[in-house]
């Protein structure tokens, strides 16, 4: 899967899906696809991630709390 990294705008090959469905995982491993050389491997979070669309990612995904969010009506803030 690709998603886009917001800061760069870049599209990054996501390489381990358990981890991006894992809301208690703030990071996933990635692979950028910027220049014509394949990129190593990196280190990417999950909240600066976004699909190639600009659509956020669900937040299901990204925080462990968002049933309890979604209640109370709270909004995410995102403590790195």
């Amino acid at each position: 899967m690709f998603l886009q990294h917001k800061g760069t705008n870049e599209l990054v090959e996501i390489l381990d899906m358990a981890t991006l469905y894992d809301p208690c995982q703030k990071r996933v491993m990635g692979r950028s696809h910027a220049g014509e050389e394949m990129q190593e491997p990196e280190s990417y979070l999950k909240f600066e991630m976004a699909f190639p669309s600009g659509e956020s990612l669900p937040l299901c995904w990204i925080d462990p709390d968002y049933r309890v969010r979604e209640k109370s009506g709270k909004e995410l803030t995102y403590k790195g």
